[in-house]
């Protein structure tokens, strides 16, 4: 069965997600939609890149992931087909993609569809459905636009190393409050070659050894893990680590090798 993804701002108290489905069902009834999350900050491509990326490749092949973030008209934002690792993505060329993707995509398109005028503030329930249902149908990717070298380009905020120091920062909350920074397991594997470490946050706080998984710790203790995006994660076992430890988006944290 065909799969469409969503990953938006709309929420779910408004009408705007409902209109979004109905137009996919009605243009493909038999449809799978899967809501990766409809919950992302208003305009906040940087959460959905990070959501999105580490989430995508769970998915069969030629699932087809819209995306619905900062995507309402203007004259230089273009509308993107793109085949990416077995997968399709249409979203705004807003700098999105580059902050999902590793590598250059395979496929880039310029969505020409023509866009109904009653849709003209929403073109999520026309533009960007009539090209997910086309691809999601199994059909040819370069009859919806044409074919363009590039994306808009966004850098994601990376670790630093000085001496024996990364220094990174937190990029993202997930919703048990657990706080993940931009120094994956492979950067920090790669600097640390076996040393004893000492992660240093806001007050003072500092979380000396690796845990496994969250249950390793007493409740209530703090602990940091790679979790589930290979992300380091600074957390409290069954506790608001944002909150209690007071770190918050942007936030520095250094890790020192001894």
């Amino acid at each position: 069965m065909a799969i469409i993804t969503l990953t938006t701002d709309l929420g779910d108290k408004d009408i705007y997600l409902a209109a979004l489905k109905g137009s996919i069902l009605k243009l493909l009834p038999e449809v799978n939609i899967v809501d990766i999350t409809n919950s992302v900050s208003t305009f906040n491509i940087q959460q959905a890149a990070f959501i999105l990326k580490n989430s995508y490749h769970y998915f069969p092949d030629n699932t087809v992931h819209l995306i619905g973030i900062d995507t309402v008209y203007n004259s230089f934002t273009k509308y993107l087909a793109i085949h990416y690792k077995n997968h399709f993505f249409v979203g705004a060329d807003n700098g999105i993609f580059s902050l999902m993707f590793d590598e250059e995509p395979d496929e880039v398109y310029e969505i020409n569809i023509m866009q109904d005028l009653k849709f003209l503030h929403f073109p999520l329930a026309d533009i960007f459905v009539k090209a997910a249902c086309h691809l999601a149908n199994g059909d040819p990717i370069e009859e919806i636009g044409l074919r363009i070298n590039g994306i808009e380009k966004k850098m994601n905020l990376q670790p630093v190393v000085e001496r024996n120091l990364i220094k990174g920062a937190v990029i993202y909350i997930d919703s048990f409050q657990n706080v993940i920074t931009n120094i994956t397991k492979e950067f920090f594997n790669t600097i640390q070659q076996g040393r004893r470490f000492t992660l240093y946050f806001k007050r003072n706080e500092t979380i000396n050894h690796l845990s496994w998984h969250y249950n390793e710790v007493p409740e209530g203790e703090k602990l940091c893990l790679f979790g589930i995006s290979d992300h380091l994660e600074i957390a409290i076992n069954k506790g608001n680590a944002s909150g209690l430890l007071g770190l918050n988006l942007g936030d520095s944290v250094i890790i020192e090798f001894e």
